[in-house]
């Protein structure tokens, strides 16, 4: 019964970046989160991002928009078109609003200034509830979208 609550209480987030240093405050973060024991990895581009899942299994993922525009937007398609981490919620760190934000299928963004224990948890929590919400309307659509071709072709 004791390893189900610590494992309730676990949280493993990978952090996507090429700069451990700037990173600190979201390392830094992630270890006052309260109730919770955070296990992170991280991972500096694609190649390690593949190699870190291949032995640690991540609820969150959370990428540095300081990777670079074509980076991130590799990094998100590639995950989100693995099935083993199509499931997995994607956080990006933002260092400003005024920098466009990437449109598909990254859950939240944060920006960075203003990253503290409960802004993070908040974050990470509400992403997975809209990854989980995202992939119940497509089971949904998946499901209702025969229904309604059949429907239309009886009626013609």
């Amino acid at each position: 019964m004791e390893s189900k609550t610590n494992q309730a209480e676990l949280l493993n987030v990978l952090v996507v970046g090429n700069n451990p240093i700037e990173l600190s405050k979201t390392f830094e973060s992630l270890g006052q989160i309260k109730h919770h024991t955070v296990v992170t990895e991280i991972a500096f581009d694609l190649v390690s991002i593949i190699e870190r899942l291949g032995r640690f299994k991540p609820h969150y993922i959370l990428i540095d928009d300081n990777l670079g525009k074509i980076e991130l937007k590799l990094a998100v398609s590639t995950l989100l078109g693995n099935r083993k981490t199509k499931h997995i919620p994607i956080t990006v760190l933002k260092n400003s609003n005024y920098q466009e934000a990437l449109n598909t299928g990254v859950m939240n963004y944060i920006l960075k200034d203003s990253i503290t224990a409960e802004s993070l948890y908040t974050a990470l929590i509400n992403s997975l509830k809209f990854k989980k919400t995202q992939l119940y309307l497509q089971q949904a659509y998946r499901k209702r979208r025969g229904k309604l071709f059949l429907a239309l072709r009886s009626m013609s």
